[in-house]
């Protein structure tokens, strides 16, 4: 298959068509995906439409080996998790597919890289092995070629300087961090940025009570002087990412789609503007699954982007426990 498509499509018919022949390929090349689909007695003569083809529940990726490809494995990507708690692994085959797909994500949403300087805040992740997050950012700053761009771990005021330097020059800023250190920096430090995107990829990790996205995004407006926080969707079992450009409105690359399903019977899909479990296609993780039903909470709207509304508690949707 050529992998080239996933990043070229151009319509709704185009993501359908190759919607399907993955779902084809992975029903085929995939046995922890097949043996699913056949325990819910679907299979590829059946499903017509993408609303039809069934979303692996997520927990699988901890207790299953999930690939579609024969090829050596050239990196696993590893959750974060809890202490005592297994973690997901995202066998990746093909790390091209997955460096293509945030590449062409970004410049979709915001331009060319290297039109950025890009300062990361991610200690949580940088404090462990096996973030697809980091192997992202990383290589974002590589791309961007700007001698500026980095990590900062626990440097706050160095960041401080450097922030407040580079947007005062007029430089394109890209922020990006995890919501507690963010929070860290604003707590510490008053800015007035105007050339700054500041970008949340979630996530408290235990370091602060949660708060709700309205909350936590008024307190990094004040202290950043933003009048708005982008934000970041991606998670370790999926090769692509959601990008908000304020007040928690997703969109998605043309290669991606979110559906929204029953939190009481996880085989039916909701309307728009209807809250429930949030169902992702990725095409990009055409060598592991495309269709995973996610431990998120959303709604879709008329317009094709969606909201994330918070998380299925640690007891798991009555539903996924049905399927697995």
């Amino acid at each position: 298959m050529n992998l080239n498509t996933i990043f070229e499509i151009q319509s709704e018919e185009d993501f359908t068509k190759l919607a399907l022949t993955i779902f084809k390929y992975q029903f085929k090349n995939n046995k922890v995906y097949r043996s699913f689909c056949t325990l819910l007695n679907v299979y590829p003569s059946d499903i017509k439409s993408i609303e039809e083809i069934p979303f692996l529940p997520i927990q699988f990726f901890k207790s299953h080996h999930v690939v579609s490809s024969t090829d050596t494995v050239q990196q696993i990507f590893t959750s974060s998790g809890t202490t005592g708690t297994a973690t997901s692994k995202h066998y990746v085959t093909d790390l091209s597919t997955y460096e293509q797909s945030y590449l062409n994500a970004f410049k979709y949403f915001y331009g060319n890289i290297e039109e950025y300087i890009v300062l990361a805040l991610l200690p949580s992740y940088l404090e462990r092995e096996g973030s697809s997050l980091i192997y992202m950012v990383n290589d974002l700053i590589k791309k961007s070629r700007k001698p500026e761009s980095g990590f900062y771990l626990d440097n706050l005021s160095t960041l401080k300087d450097t922030l407040v330097k580079l947007d005062e020059k007029g430089e394109k800023v890209l922020l990006i961090g995890v919501s507690f250190a963010l929070l860290d920096l604003v707590e510490n430090y008053t800015f007035n940025l105007k050339n700054t995107i500041i970008m949340e990829t979630g996530g408290m990790k235990g370091r602060r009570k949660e708060l709700i996205r309205n909350e936590l995004h008024n307190l990094l407006m004040d202290g950043f002087g933003v009048d708005k926080i982008h934000s970041e969707y991606g998670m370790t079992e999926l090769l692509s990412q959601g990008y908000s450009k304020g007040h928690g409105i997703f969109n998605t690359p043309p290669w991606m789609k979110i559906l929204i399903r029953d939190t009481e019977d996880p085989l039916q899909l909701l309307s728009n503007e209807k809250t429930g479990g949030l169902n992702v296609i990725d095409l990009a993780n055409i060598n592991s699954c495309s269709f995973i039903a996610t431990q998120d909470l959303g709604k879709n709207h008329v317009n094709g982007s969606f909201e994330i509304l918070g998380r299925f508690d640690h007891s798991d949707v009555r539903g996924c426990n049905l399927l697995i």
